[in-house]
C-alpha cells in the first residue's frame, strides 16, 4: 500500500509538473493582458491631462500680469484635475494589486506600474484638500517670484540687468547693491515656503514616505541615505581641485577689486553669478572670447544654429511648432507682462510639440545655454517612440536629461567645434591652461554648490524640518560649509536667500540631479572622445560626426523604460563615477598649485 501511495504520488507529480508551465503560461497571459488593458486606458487618459496641464503651465510662465489672476487659475485648475487622476483611490488599488502579481507581468509593466504609483504618492485623493492647497500654493509661488520686481537705486530692473552688472562691474558699492536687490524676493517667498514644506510632506505620507525628499530620492531606486552618501562621494573626489580654485579666486579676486585684505570667505557679491555657482566669468581666454563675435548675430541665429548642430550628427530637423510656439527671447520693455526668464524646455504632449523658454541674449552664456536646452529638446523626441508608454516618456533617471543637455553645451564650447563652425580661425592661438581653468570654475566649482549646499539645505527643509527661524541662518552655515562664501553683510532671519533659487520654490528636492548629471556628463563625454572621435576630451569637435547620433539616440531611445544603471553600464562599460571629470580636470592643478604657493588655505583638506 505505502508502494501503491508512493508511485501514485509521484504519478501526479509528473503530470503537475508536465502540464504546469502551460497553465502557468495561460495564466500569465491573462493576467498580462488585463494589466495591459488598464495601462493603455491610464497612458491614453494621462497624456491628455499632461497636455492640458503643460498648456496652463505654459501660459502662466510666459504670460505673468499683475492683477490678472487668469492664468494662474487655469494653471491650478489643470493641475488639480491631473492630481485627481493620477492620484485617484481606485488607481492606487488597482496597482497595488497588479504589482501582487509582478511575477507574472512583463518588465515594462512593471516599470509603468511602479511609475505609476510613484506619481499617485505627491497626488493621492485621499488627500485631496491637502493636494489641492499644495497645488494652489505651487502655482501661487512660482507667481510671486517671476512676478517680483526687482528695484535697485529706485529703479525696476530684470535679473539680466542685475547679472550685466555682476558680470561686467569693478564697482563694489554698486555690485553689493545688486546683489541685495537680487535676494530681495525672498522675503515675500518665506511664507509660501513654509506653507509649501508642510504641504509636501504630508501630501506624500499616505503612500508610505516619510517626507517629501525621500519621495524624490525614491525615483532614482535609493533611499535618502545612499543619495546623501553618493553627493558626499562626489564633493570629496572633486575637493582637492574646488580647495585649489577657491584659495585662487579669493587671492586674484582681491586683486581685481583693489581689496587691502584677503578674505577667508569669497564675499558673494564678488562672483559674477548671484549664487556663487559659476565662476568662470573671472576668466577670459586670450583667442576664444566669443563675446565680441556673437554679439553681431541675430537673435535667431542662437536656436538655428544649434538646431543644425544636432541635425549634423544625424538627428531630424526640429518641427516647425517648436519655433511657432516657442518663447525664446527677452520681452520688450513695454511689454506690459513679465515672463519666467529662467531658461527651460517643455515636452507639451508627450509626443511631438516639444517648446523652450528662453531669453536668448547676444552672449556666450545663452549659446552654451540654447545647446544644452536643445539636448533636452531631442531627448524628448527621441524617446516619444512607439516603444515607449506616454507614462515612462522621460530621462533615463533625471540627471540623465542635464547630463546629455549639458554634455552638448560643453562640446559646443570646445575650441575645435567653435573655429569648425566659424566662429573663430582655425589656427587661433589659445591657452589651453586658462581654457581648462575657465571650464574648471564653472563645473569644479559647480559641485559643492549642488552636492552640498542645495541637497543638503532641501534635506534638512523636507526630512528634518527645518524650522522657519532657522531658514536663512541654515542656508548661510551650509554656503559657508561647501563653498567658502559669506554674504557682504549680515544677513537676517527676515530674509530667505535660499527661496531667490527658482528650484527651491518650483523645481523642488531635486538638485541632485543637476549634481549627478555632471558625473554622467564627463563619463559619456569621455567615451565619445576616446572611442568614437579618438580626440583628447579638451578638445573635441562632434559636428558632422554621426556616429555619436547614434550613439546618444541609442542611450535616449528608451527613456526611463529601463534601469539607469544597466543603460550607462551598458553604452560605456561603467558604473557611476566621478574618476572622468577628475581626469578631465587634473591638468589645472599644477598650474593652481604653483599659483597658491604661499598663499593661506582657509578651506579644510577634506570635507
Amino acid at each position: 500500500m505505502i508502494h501503491s501511495i508512493k508511485l501514485t504520488l509521484v504519478a501526479i507529480a509528473i503530470v503537475f509538473s508536465s502540464c504546469s508551465p502551460n497553465s502557468n503560461k495561460t495564466n500569465n497571459d491573462a493576467t498580462q493582458a488585463r494589466v495591459q488593458k488598464f495601462l493603455d486606458k491610464y497612458n491614453n487618459d494621462y497624456q491628455k491631462l499632461y497636455t492640458i496641464s503643460s498648456e496652463a503651465q505654459w501660459k502662466s510662465n510666459t504670460y505673468i500680469k499683475e492683477g490678472d489672476s487668469s492664468a494662474i487659475k487655469a494653471t491650478d485648475e489643470a493641475n488639480k484635475k491631473m492630481a485627481e487622476f493620477t492620484g485617484s483611490q481606485s488607481v492606487i488599488d488597482s496597482v497595488q494589486n497588479f504589482l501582487k502579481m509582478k511575477d507574472a507581468l512583463t518588465d515594462i509593466q512593471v516599470k509603468q506600474l511602479t511609475v505609476i504609483l510613484y506619481t499617485a504618492a505627491n497626488n493621492p485623493q485621499s488627500m485631496k484638500d491637502m493636494v489641492d492647497k499644495r497645488i494652489k500654493a505651487e502655482t501661487q509661488q512660482i507667481s510671486n517670484l517671476f512676478g517680483y520686481n526687482f528695484i535697485l537705486n529706485g529703479k525696476k530692473v530684470s535679473t539680466n540687468d542685475i547679472d550685466k552688472i555682476l558680470n561686467e562691474s569693478n564697482d563694489l558699492k554698486l555690485r553689493e547693491q545688486a546683489w541685495t536687490a537680487s535676494k530681495e524676493v525672498g522675503k515675500t517667498l518665506k511664507d509660501g515656503l513654509a506653507n509649501l514644506q508642510m504641504l509636501r510632506n504630508n501630501t506624500v505620507k499616505p503612500l508610505g514616505y516619510s517626507d517629501f525628499f525621500s519621495y524624490q530620492v525614491s525615483d532614482y531606486g535609493m533611499n535618502t541615505e545612499e543619495m546623501m552618501k553618493m553627493n558626499e562621494q562626489m564633493i570629496k573626489d572633486i575637493w582637492p581641485i574646488y580647495r585649489e580654485l577657491h584659495t585662487w579666486a579669493r587671492y586674484e579676486l582681491a586683486k581685481k577689486y583693489k581689496s587691502k585684505v584677503v578674505p577667508d570667505a569669497l564675499p558673494a557679491h564678488w562672483l559674477s553669478n548671484r549664487w556663487g555657482q559659476d565662476w568662470s566669468a573671472m576668466v577670459n581666454v586670450a583667442g576664444l572670447n566669443l563675446d565680441s563675435v556673437l554679439k553681431t548675430k541675430d537673435k535667431e541665429w542662437f536656436s538655428q544654429q544649434a538646431e543644425k548642430f544636432y541635425v549634423s550628427i544625424g538627428f531630424p530637423p526640429l518641427p516647425k511648432s517648436f519655433y511657432d510656439k516657442s518663447d525664446l527671447y527677452p520681452l520688450a520693455s513695454d511689454a506690459g507682462y513679465s515672463k519666467n526668464n529662467h531658461a527651460s524646455a517643455w515636452h507639451m504632449d508627450l509626443k511631438e510639440d516639444v517648446r523652450s523658454l528662453m531669453s536668448i541674449e547676444p552672449n556666450s552664456e545663452w549659446y552654451e545655454t540654447t545647446h544644452h536646452e536643445f539636448g533636452h529638446i531631442y531627448y524628448y523626441l527621441t524617446y516619444s517612440n512607439k516603444d515607449v508608454p506616454y507614462v515612462l516618456r522621460g530621462g533615463a533617471n533625471r540627471a540623465y536629461h542635464e547630463a546629455f543637455g549639458s554634455m552638448m553645451g560643453l562640446a559646443a564650447m570646445q575650441k575645435p567645434f567653435i573655429a569648425g563652425i566659424g566662429l573663430l580661425p582655425g589656427d587661433v592661438k589659445t591657452n589651453d591652461t586658462m581654457q581648462l581653468l575657465k571650464e574648471a570654475l564653472n563645473y569644479i566649482v559647480f559641485i559643492p554648490w549642488s552636492a552640498g549646499v542645495m541637497t543638503h539645505y532641501e534635506h534638512d527643509l523636507y526630512a528634518n524640518n527645518l524650522p522657519v527661524a532657522d531658514y536663512n541662518k541654515h542656508w548661510w552655515g551650509l554656503v559657508s560649509k561647501y563653498q567658502g562664501i559669506a554674504p557682504p553683510s549680515l544677513r537676517s532671519d527676515d530674509y530667505c536667500d535660499a527661496a531667490s533659487k527658482t528650484h527651491i520654490n518650483d523645481d523642488a528636492a531635486q538638485y541632485y540631479d543637476y549634481a549627478l548629471s555632471y558625473i554622467l556628463l564627463f563619463q559619456v563625454h569621455e567615451h565619445i572622445s576616446k572611442n568614437i572621435l579618438h580626440q583628447d576630451p579638451h578638445a573635441t569637435n562632434y559636428y558632422g560626426n554621426k556616429e555619436i547620433g547614434t550613439f546618444l539616440k541609442k542611450m535616449m531611445y528608451p527613456g526611463a523604460s529601463g534601469d539607469w544603471r544597466k543603460l550607462l553600464k551598458d553604452n560605456t562599460g561603467e558604473e557611476l563615477s566621478a574618476k572622468a571629470m577628475v581626469n578631465y580636470f587634473m591638468p589645472v592643478m599644477d598650474y593652481l598649485k604653483k599659483q597658491n604657493k604661499g598663499r593661506k588655505y582657509t578651506l579644510p583638506e577634506t570635507i
